[in-house]
């Protein structure tokens, strides 16, 4: 099949396939004789597990670190789970600073709820955002 057929049976575009292609994670296909790229159905497979990885937060990179071992013959499994294991933590971490940073929102609303907007006279800073600082 031809570059737009890929695309359209893979749902990407003709433009990510030619970058998939540089990068190395689909191979480069044959060619017609009037030079136009020829793709076998496994680069339907390819590009198919190639998105499914994407949208479980794998890169690219990471990805084809994945594919190169099933190039070569090899099981992939505890190499992708190691990938997913780091990107879990990482996940963890991000929450855990997404709770931390609204546990601060919420005290500040909460703090905003028995502020009188009168009382605000530094025209520097709002209230509140900043909690009052004695003047030395």
């Amino acid at each position: 099949m031809r570059i737009g057929e890929l695309a359209e049976s893979a749902g990407v575009t003709t433009k990510s396939i030619r970058y998939y292609e540089s990068i190395g994670l689909l191979d480069e296909p044959r060619r017609t004789s009037s030079g136009y790229r020829s793709y076998a159905l496994e680069a339907v497979e390819r590009l198919e597990f190639v998105k499914q990885a994407q949208s479980s937060g794998l890169s690219l990179a990471e990805i084809k670190s994945i594919l190169e071992i099933k190039d070569r013959g090899g099981q992939s499994c505890e190499h992708t789970r190691s990938l997913l294991q780091a990107h879990l933590a990482d996940l963890d971490r991000k929450i855990a600073e997404l709770q931390d940073a609204r546990v601060e929102l919420r005290k500040m609303y909460d703090r905003a709820e028995s502020l009188d907007p009168a009382a605000c006279t530094d025209e520097n800073r709002c209230q509140v955002i900043t909690e009052t600082v004695d003047a030395r």
